[in-house]
């Protein structure tokens, strides 16, 4: 699926991938004994509810003519009667409307619809907020991207070596309720975390849709634009049954019990409300199901869909097995393993015969003359403190002319897993290892993963090296590529790396140091470190000069107890130095290996790829950054990137919107996927966007991902260490594209994982409380970032103890109006405006409304501070209009700070080399609020380095006063022109001065734009 939805999902245990606990459409959610079943007999057959395939003929046909169109189905997970899939040409996703024309397809299949005629397409309102045209994406985000591979690092010390990490935090929704059992309570405190809630109030994620919240259809479409239609349509045929058809969830009896049905029957209820209900034979149930079905009430069930016919509403199914009580730890992650398809069996004694037999293993002699001997080498390993599957290591060592001999050595896996084995089978199948919060279960077996292929210190092990000759400033000299033998001389941690770059003159005590091999000391090692520091920062730099893009996103990391099991704390994880360090190189030597194989092997190189964000998303976005005055650029990978880097101040909430941007920024991306280079046409078709580079592959993490090891095999064809593997590129796409379905799979299992262990976080600790920034608003809920854990969550009205709510569009901007009940009778009701985040560190865009006084040229520079000052509550803040021209950037910056009671200090937030459309080089925008007392703001111009101070201009945009409720009314008529703004002319209890100017701040609020541009 190539839709990012890069949120956390906080799921109620027992339901994964589960949504809404409304009643599926035409029938769908109910028992025969709760509706009469729609499947009426005519002349003695039932009338079919679904659709008959299409023949396989009929299918290749329309998809070679463009008359049929495929694509992965994705289901909605809040309003699961609406599915998608992506459209071919890159526009809005095409849509398909209820669970009839859904035809048996359940979600992540790969499907054939038929577009319905042109009446029959959704019409979208226009004061709908275009999620809900959209539905629920699951982000699919290149781990090169946003580097949550670190995250799996540190939570069971797997070694993700750093691709540049794009596998953000996806979402399959965000309040899925079950069908009300018990397990539901776990997840109260998860409900009650993005605000405050009373007890009055609680979160309803399946309560009714209503008008407001829906889009609607219309009998006549001729005359809407072309825009707020959206093409439907209905599934003909599956390709490919993606889903693996099994679901968690409880068993029911029927309702009816005088039915036919109830004596052969038992219902079972998926807690994942994409997948239909399942009738199941009640000689699969337990034997007392019948008698005391309430004793199951709690019980997880694992059940699997066997058949689903065209005149049934239900699918039919086998009870696979009894879980245990849900709400525990190991039953939910056994269901979701096996919900995903995860293999988590034992290895077979047939798989385990193909491992070394003679322990403790050795290295042949007849090695030792086929690879290059790296053994008296410093070579070490940088991982978590607590990994054990050590698959990359590094070394550096000084070599003529101050230049740096580098090299980046890999666990040589292939090795021991040779092609066509049971081994190479099940690895091929597994194709990842899966990471959960307590566990990984691993893709090869333990003995490859920890000892024989894991870079243990101080023991000979093979690998598949990449060495460089670089200049300090990380310029390849040359490249080398071949088989090697190591011995890592010591085993180091993130963190023992990080003191070492902190502490560069500091000799840390060896107590603090892991052992070192006696051939080397820990100084060699800590020279090795800061010289590898040294160059990381460099390529680093080069990096993203030449326009790669990085969306760092906020990673749960948990702290367990050792005894239980259950988590006792959280805290997102932080991405240091040291990390940088290890992604730089592994990033370097998967470039490389990249070329090396596609230069040699131009049609069977196996390479990653990830394509252009979309472009209907990617065009609302744009569109969503104008109206909030957000100065990104969204032209390429590397453009958007400067602007993430440069929009927004270092304070907490200028950090708070920068992820929620991130996160805004990370949905319009495609996933990254493998395959085989002999598949695409055109160069344009290979390239990686958030690296920007012309290739890429996995070369630096064979023992967990089989990618790799199939990459290994081709690098050693292209050296000439073996033949090519006997692979044609339609079956190395095959397997590409096994790789890339598994590995899907593996990151929701890590996800929900994640979702699971929070949950029980947060019912063992109680309700938290934590600030939230509003991320986006519908018509009856609010999506919010809870910033102390880096999770998502939607906010449903129903849920908060309100008196009322409502919903406006103001222009394009959506708000919505939150009046809580007050706490005390004799309060008045309190009144709260929720809209799209905003640039502002304190205060909403929508609060300070466009200035209407015209600019006028002052020729003079701002040679004195500008100050102003104020009395009373509210915010404060410089407002910019966009149409302003001018460039102060070339005459020196402005700078701001603000002083008084309750008034926080302000970052600097002038961007004076960051470029805004419509003729706006570069603005001054800063804000405060005052919560008593006075305050005074202070606008310096400071020179920019071999610049006079002098010829630069001011203009005085508008001077606007009102309050936060009844919103700003400006009072400034317009400046004179000739007048310069600074401390004379500015008075002291906030009544302006200058001329020209009508009527007086109110309360002392008051708010002024300033721009010094070219005379």
């Amino acid at each position: 699926m190539s839709h990012p939805d890069y949120r956390l999902n906080l799921r109620p245990l027992g339901t994964p991938r589960g949504t809404s606990s409304l009643a599926g459409p035409r029938g769908v959610g109910a028992s025969p004994g709760d509706k009469k079943s729609k499947s009426k007999t005519i002349r003695g057959k039932k009338k079919s509810i679904f659709e008959t395939y299409l023949c396989k003929e009929d299918v290749s046909e329309g998809l070679k003519r463009g008359t049929l169109i495929q694509g992965i189905l994705r289901i909605n997970p809040k309003k699961f009667h609406e599915a998608f899939i992506p459209s071919p040409d890159g526009d809005r996703d095409i849509f398909i409307d209820g669970v009839v024309a859904r035809n048996r397809a359940l979600n992540g299949d790969l499907v054939v619809v038929n577009l319905l005629p042109e009446e029959q397409w959704k019409v979208i309102k226009p004061e709908s907020n275009d999620k809900e045209t959209e539905g629920a994406y699951e982000s699919d985000l290149p781990e090169e991207l946003c580097g949550s591979h670190l995250l799996q690092q540190s939570l069971k010390g797997y070694n993700d070596s750093p691709d540049v990490i794009i596998e953000a935090q996806f979402d399959d929704s965000d309040s899925e309720d079950g069908h009300g059992n018990a397990q539901n309570a776990l997840v109260d405190g998860v409900k009650k975390l993005s605000v405050c809630v009373h007890e009055k109030g609680k979160e309803d994620a399946g309560a009714p849709v209503t008008e407001d919240e829906n889009t609607f259809m219309s009998q006549d479409t001729r005359a809407l634009p072309e825009k707020s239609l959206q093409r439907s349509a209905k599934v003909v045929y599956i390709l490919e049954k993606k889903h693996s058809r099994a679901a968690t969830g409880f068993l029911k009896l029927l309702a009816d019990k005088n039915s036919e049905l109830f004596r052969k029957y038992a219902l079972f209820s998926p807690s994942d409300h994409r997948v239909p209900r399942i009738y199941v034979p009640l000689k699969d149930c337990p034997q007392d199901f019948v008698t005391r079905p309430k004793d199951y009430a709690n019980t997880l069930f694992i059940c699997r869909i066997v058949d689903w016919k065209e005149d049934s509403n239900f699918a039919l199914g086998q009870l696979a097995k009894s879980l245990g009580q849900a709400g525990e730890i190991e039953p939910e992650t056994e269901g979701i393993l096996t919900e995903y398809g995860v293999d988590f069996s034992d290895f077979s004694s047939e798989v385990l015969e193909c491992l070394p037999q003679g322990l403790p293993w050795t290295i042949p002699p007849e090695e030792f003359s086929k690879r290059r001997d790296l053994r008296k080498d410093c070579v070490f390993t940088i991982d978590p403190s607590t990994a054990r599957d050590l698959d990359d290591a590094l070394s550096c060592k000084p070599v003529a002319d101050g230049n740096f001999e580098v090299g980046v050595h890999i666990a040589d896996v292939s090795y021991f897993v040779p092609e066509g084995s049971s081994l190479d089978k099940v690895a091929a199948e597994r194709a990842t290892s899966v990471y959960l919060v307590q566990k990984v279960v691993p893709m090869l077996p333990r003995l490859l993963c920890e000892e024989l292929c894991s870079l243990n210190p101080m023991t000979d092990k093979l690998t598949f090296s990449v060495i460089w000759t670089l200049t300090p400033k990380g310029k390849i000299l040359s490249e080398w590529f071949g088989q090697t033998i190591i011995r890592s001389c010591t085993k180091l941690s993130y963190e023992h790396a990080q003191s070492m770059i902190e502490g560069p003159t500091r000799k840390i005590p060896e107590k603090e140091l892991p052992p070192v091999s006696p051939e080397h000391t820990s100084e060699e090692v800590r020279q090795a470190v800061l010289n590898l520091h040294g160059i990381a920062k460099e390529l680093r730099q080069q990096r993203f000069a030449d326009g790669a893009l990085r969306l760092d996103q906020l990673k749960l990391v948990f702290t367990l107890d050792h005894e239980t099991g259950l988590p006792q704390g959280c805290h997102i994880y932080e991405y240091r130095d040291s990390n940088k360090l290890v992604e730089e190189f592994m990033l370097l030597a998967n470039m490389a290996v990249a070329r090396k194989i596609y230069c040699t092997f131009p049609e069977r190189a196996l390479l990653r790829r990830h394509p252009p964000p979309q472009t209907k998303m990617l065009n609302d976005l744009v569109e969503f950054c104008d109206q909030m005055r957000l100065p990104m650029d969204f032209s390429s990978a590397g453009a958007l990137h400067k602007s993430l880097m440069e929009t927004f101040g270092d304070d907490k909430y200028s950090r708070a919107q920068k992820e929620v941007l991130t996160n805004m920024c990370s949905r319009p991306m495609q996933m990254a996927s493998y395959f085989c280079s002999g598949v695409l046409q055109g160069q344009a078709q290979l390239r990686h966007y958030a690296l920007n580079v012309p290739l890429y592959t996995h070369f630096t993490s064979p023992i967990r991902r089989f990618a790799d090891v199939l990459v290994h095999r081709l690098l050693a064809a292209t050296l000439g260490y073996r033949e090519l593997p006997d692979v044609e590129p339609d079956a190395l796409q095959k397997q590409a594209d096994h790789c890339n379905d598994r590995r899907m799979a593996s990151k929701r299992v890590q996800e929900l994982s994640t979702s699971l262990f929070f949950a029980i976080l947060v019912k063992e600790s109680g309700p938290l409380e934590s600030e939230a920034m509003v991320m986006g608003v519908l018509s009856q809920a609010f999506d919010v970032l809870v910033l102390r854990y880096g999770v998502q969550k939607r906010v449903y009205c129903n849920a908060l103890p309100l008196r009322s709510y409502r919903f406006q569009k103001v222009g394009k901007k959506p708000e919505l109006t939150l009046v809580w009940e007050p706490e005390d009778a004799e309060q008045e009701p309190a009144q709260q405006h929720l809209d799209q985040p905003s640039v502002c560190p304190s205060c909403h865009p929508q609060d300070i409304p466009e200035a209407t006084v015209p600019s006028l040229p002052l020729p003079q520079s701002l040679l004195e501070p500008a100050i102003w000052k104020g009395n009373g509550e509210g915010p404060v803040a410089w407002y910019l209009d966009e149409e302003v021209s001018g460039c102060f950037c070339s005459r020196g910056s402005l700078t701001a700070r603000a002083q008084g009671p309750d008034l926080p200090a302000l970052s600097s937030t002038s961007h004076p080399a960051h470029p805004l459309r419509r003729n706006c080089p570069s603005l001054l925008a800063l804000s405060a609020r005052a919560s008593r007392g006075a305050w005074e703001l202070r606008a310096e111009q400071s020179p920019t380095e071999g610049r006079p101070q002098d010829g630069g201009g001011v203009r005085v945009l508008g001077l606007l006063s009102g309050s936060m409720d009844a919103g700003w009314t400006p009072f400034l008529t317009a400046p004179a022109p000739q007048t310069v703004v600074n401390r004379s002319q500015l008075g002291q209890q906030g009544r302006p001065l200058l001329p020209g100017l009508a009527g007086e701040a109110e309360a002392g609020l008051a708010l002024m734009a300033l721009e010094l541009g070219d005379p």
